[in-house]
């Protein structure tokens, strides 16, 4: 099934999911500044807005197969895959390391997901998922490198410009790129800047932009939990270049001091991945724009440790 990133994948995606995702609220948070409420979607995140997208676009074409679909992921984008699967009736299959924490894969059995734990690292149950999708035949996920999930990602943008009219900046927190890519290519067509926030040593994207292409960086940051990929997707690379779009770094230190401003003033929950699209805008020298929409992207997260 072919696919490519760009607007009219993004309208088609928002065609889609119609009905099936909860619509962003964007609230007032200071002067200029709002918060797209993205962390009260289905799943606690963003993600589910692509898993959908996947799957019944798949559904569409007939190449959704009885075997369902598998993904190897204990985070966001594992628990959106089993609750879109659910929708459409088919079996997901979830590989996580045996060291993924039991909360997560009670989650995702909650979902109605098949949770196979395998080896001690992500790499290992990528290897099985690989290898259950080759003899079951299964399709094949991926948490964020696909057009279509980062189109269904993009369809947040339309949320936005409703919650906001003449919004003109938004700033998303960036891990693999899904996010990034999708709200960057539907906010292009609208003239609206993207500002990309990264941990400091977290910068997939950052570094690609860098070097130019892809590369693997080193990931070691309070928000490697859901911002951790090691590296960016060819399709995020790609918008970030656009001149819309603006790659800003953020210390640990600037994360932590969001996510606690965000409870502390407003008693909001979010992940530190999710603080890190605040953390850029508290820590730019001026301000980002006049009309500013912070993506709250995520909330599975503990709030023990605010």
């Amino acid at each position: 099934m072919e696919q490519q990133l760009d607007a009219a994948a993004v309208r088609a995606a928002a065609d889609r999911i119609a009905g099936a995702v909860r619509p962003a609220a964007v609230v007032p948070a200071a002067d200029g500044l709002w918060y797209a409420l993205e962390y009260l979607q289905h799943t606690g995140s963003f993600k589910a807005r692509g898993a959908h997208n996947f799957l019944a676009a798949h559904r569409a074409s007939g190449t959704l197969p009885d075997a369902g679909v598998t993904i190897a992921s204990g985070g966001n984008a594992g628990l959106a895959c089993a609750w879109a699967a659910r929708a459409q009736g088919v079996p997901a299959t979830v590989f996580l390391p045996e060291t993924a924490p039991r909360v997560k894969v009670d989650r995702l059995a909650r979902y109605g997901a098949d949770v196979r734990l395998i080896g001690e690292r992500y790499a290992d149950a990528l290897a099985a998922c690989r290898e259950f999708a080759a003899a079951s035949g299964a399709l094949s996920s991926h948490a964020y490198d696909h057009p279509l999930i980062a189109a269904g990602a993009g369809t947040l943008v339309d949320d936005i410009r409703a919650g906001l009219p003449g919004v003109d900046t938004v700033v998303v927190a960036v891990g693999g790129g899904g996010l990034l890519a999708g709200v960057a290519t539907a906010a292009r067509e609208h003239g609206i800047r993207v500002v990309a926030a990264e941990p400091e040593h977290c910068r997939a994207l950052n570094a690609a932009l860098v070097a130019g292409r892809p590369v693997d960086v080193t990931v070691d940051s309070v928000a490697s939990d859901s911002l951790g990929a090691t590296r960016v997707s060819a399709d995020a690379l790609a918008a970030a270049r656009h001149p819309g779009v603006r790659s800003v770094l953020v210390p640990d230190t600037a994360i932590t001091a969001a996510r606690r401003a965000l409870w502390e003033e407003h008693r909001i929950v979010v992940e530190t991945g999710a603080a890190t699209a605040l953390a850029a805008v508290r820590g730019a020298p001026e301000p980002l724009g006049e009309r500013v929409a912070v993506v709250l992207c995520g909330a599975n997260t503990d709030p023990a440790d605010l």
